[in-house]
């Protein structure tokens, strides 16, 4: 008996410039299977004059692409020298330098001592940064109220920025002010936007459904899962331990959710079915979704991977982990799910809805059937279609 030795091929990933433009290049013999898998990225193009295919640098994604081509071929990516460089560099490229600005330590200091999140400390300084490049050659404790809103208005008008980033702006601002400086709140009255009542985006159950089929990668599959059976937001997925997930209790165990609450949310019959695949196959070691060297997976890969595999299902909108997230709230309103319990396994507190949390039960939440579970029920579609 002959035995067919398949090999893998090799992908060599590295940095070029291409018209000018830092670029990530992939070096590998013909393959169609290959190429069908890399056309499926946003953004991928074929040069003729280099005879590569590429990604711009600034928009590469080493997480999504190692997840996407692992199993199909060998990547050498070590010419690379990390994600993070490849950024930085192509944004420099890209964009006209900026003055780094020297921001106070005490604003540093104040926004780790009050415990804000990284996220929230990120986006503060970054915008704070910017407010401080646009007064370079003034001292900050001179410049007046009446010089923010103008400045806050010329972003509007020229970077379009839309109203929540005004908000944060207004915020990382007012942060220096008022809790750096310890100024009277009323001293810098930076006028706000309205208040947009917009309805949450939501995706039908069917597109859910779609979404589980086109995943054809396990680890993607049970993203998707996870963020719709259980309403995780983006960050509290990629927080998830292995040992957050209480299969004896059927649920999962949020912690430091926004606000730095702790939860509990459901843990769907068919998750459970799912991370046990998914277990064997990429033996996962501390956190429930690991990517390239068990490294904490990255935010823009959640969000490519959700975005993909939506438009690959055909759904008509661009869907994020949030949209996921919404999804699950209203179908299990649909369902007929106590609004209160909602709040609770979202990680909700607003005073609309209810002055007092109501903490779910044991008993409470085991009577709560995950939306997903809801679709499918018994029917082992998908865990079926992992085996075939």
């Amino acid at each position: 008996m002959v035995i067919a030795l398949i090999t893998k091929q090799n992908i060599r990933l590295l940095k070029d410039t291409h018209r000018g433009v830092l670029v990530v290049a992939m070096q590998f013999a013909y393959n169609k299977e290959i190429i069908h898998l890399i056309r499926q990225f946003e953004g991928v193009r074929w040069s003729k004059s280099k005879g590569y295919w590429y990604f711009l640098a600034a928009y590469f994604d080493l997480h999504l692409f190692f997840e996407t081509l692992h199993k199909t071929a060998y990547i050498d990516y070590s010419a690379l020298s990390g994600k993070a460089s490849i950024k930085k560099e192509a944004l420099k490229s890209e964009k006209e330098t900026v003055v780094k600005p020297e921001i106070p330590q005490a604003y540093y200091d104040l926004l780790d001592q009050k415990r804000y999140s990284e996220s929230t400390k990120k986006t503060y300084l970054n915008y704070f940064g910017d407010f401080i490049n646009a007064f370079r050659n003034r001292a900050l404790e001179q410049i007046r109220p009446e010089e923010i809103n103008p400045y806050i208005l010329k972003l509007i008008r020229e970077r379009k920025i839309s109203a929540s980033q005004q908000n944060q702006r207004i915020n990382a601002i007012k942060f220096y002010y008022e809790k750096v400086l310890r100024r009277e709140k009323q001293y810098f009255d930076i006028s706000r936007p309205r208040k947009i009542k917009a309805l949450p985006k939501v995706i039908a159950e069917e597109e859910v459904v779609n979404m589980l089929k086109a995943a054809s990668n396990t680890k993607h599959k049970l993203i998707i899962a996870l963020l719709y059976s259980a309403g995780l937001r983006r960050n509290e997925l990629l927080n998830l331990r292995k040992e957050d997930i209480v299969i004896s209790k059927k649920m999962i165990f949020v912690r430091g959710g926004k606000g730095k609450k702790d939860r509990s949310t459901l843990l769907s019959e068919l998750v459970m079915k799912l991370l046990d695949v998914y277990y064997k196959e990429f033996k996962p070691n501390y956190w429930v979704i690991e990517g390239v060297n068990r490294k904490r997976y990255s935010e823009t890969s959640v969000v490519n991977t959700v975005k993909s595999i939506a438009k690959k299902a055909g759904v008509s909108i661009v869907v994020t982990p949030h949209i996921l997230r919404h999804s699950f709230a209203t179908h299990l309103l649909e369902q007929g799910t106590d609004l209160r319990y909602i709040q609770e396994l979202l990680g909700h507190s607003s005073s609309k809805t209810t002055e007092i949390y109501t903490h779910i039960s044991k008993k409470a939440l085991a009577n709560i059937i995950s939306p997903l579970d809801h679709i499918f029920g018994h029917n082992n579609v998908v865990i079926n279609k992992l085996k075939e």
